[in-house]
């Protein structure tokens, strides 16, 4: 009897065995390290999580997996990597600087914003608002590069002095303005209910401005934003049916054609413009300029307030337990 059972002992440990190394393999799968306070230059081997209104803030981070900003919270990154990606929830805020995401950033419906500082992502997503209170907004700015497509649909997007490897599409943004700035694929912006800016830009696919309400400005002396130079568009460039503010162009080359539609009042094409492929549409000489502030909207400042609460409510939590 002892012959026989000796096997079948051995047969049920290897089971067990197999069936704990299995647990506990998966248990590291799905381990999520939670992060409330401040963290400096470790490495967390998992997902981190900052949980539903609490800030987290962390110098020098390393995150292997990806990263969740739940609803109401804040995560301030700096020197850091992400070798996942970040999603924000609602009313939830994303800042980074000096960082690298190797996954893409989205900013969920409802979402505070986004502020990429010399920052690499794979991509970047700012979802529409749908029926949340909350507009979200995406600035990306000194040094970034988004090494994929951006595509928002809802509140200020600011891009200055980055690159976009792949489109730009903005459809029902409150504005979307590029300044010294590249994007390696197509730009297209529609229904931006403030317009758009586009200076001191090199676009390497169609540009298209579309049902854009309060103007739209390629280059200086257009009277939404104040501006150094012009741009470069590779391709064609279409603006149609502008209302509620003045289409122009200043001091730009487009090398293709340049078509006008129905734009009210009709485009304005200052004479040291280079349109390589034409003009199509109608199209009248520049206007006396309207000075300009140079404040587009106030992202930029509901930003550095959300970064001052993040920062104070870490400095009370203290080290968080990474």
């Amino acid at each position: 009897m002892a012959r026989r059972t000796a096997p079948a002992l051995a047969t049920l440990s290897a089971i067990v065995t197999a069936s704990v190394l299995c647990t506990a393999q998966n248990a590291h799968a799905d381990l999520v390290m939670y992060c409330v306070g401040s963290g400096g230059a470790v490495t967390v081997p998992s997902d981190l999580y900052v949980p539903p209104g609490e800030s987290c803030a962390l110098t020098g981070t390393t995150v292997t997996g990806n990263v969740r900003v739940a609803a109401g919270a804040n995560l301030v990154i700096t020197g850091g990597t992400v070798n996942g990606g970040v999603r924000v929830a609602a009313d939830g805020y994303f800042d980074s600087t000096d960082t690298r995401v190797d996954g893409g950033v989205t900013l969920a419906s409802g979402g505070f914003g986004l502020y990429l500082s010399n920052t690499d992502v794979g991509g970047v997503v700012v979802e529409p608002r749908g029926s949340a209170t909350i507009e979200g907004f995406l600035f990306v700015e000194r040094g970034s590069t988004v090494d994929g497509d951006l595509t928002a649909g809802v509140g200020e997007v600011s891009v200055t002095g980055s690159e976009v490897t792949g489109d730009v599409s903005t459809t029902a943004a409150y504005f979307t303005d590029l300044h010294d700035s590249f994007v390696d694929g197509a730009l297209s912006v529609l229904n931006n209910p403030t317009g758009s800016v586009v200076c001191g830009t090199a676009v390497g696919g169609r540009a298209t401005f579309a049902g854009n309400l309060g103007g739209v400005q390629l280059g200086p002396n257009g009277g939404l934003d104040s501006c150094a130079s012009g741009g470069y568009f590779a391709r064609d460039v279409g603006i149609s049916n502008t209302t509620g503010g003045r289409t122009t162009l200043d001091d730009n080359i487009v090398n293709g054609v340049l078509r006008l539609t129905a734009n009210t009042p009709v485009a304005e094409v200052a004479a040291n413009n280079s349109i390589r492929g034409g003009i199509v549409g109608d199209h009248s000489a520049p206007t006396a300029s309207a000075a300009t502030d140079g404040v587009r909207g106030t992202a930029e400042e509901r930003a550095r307030e959300r970064r001052a609460q993040a920062g104070a409510s870490t400095a009370v939590k203290g080290a968080a337990r990474l």
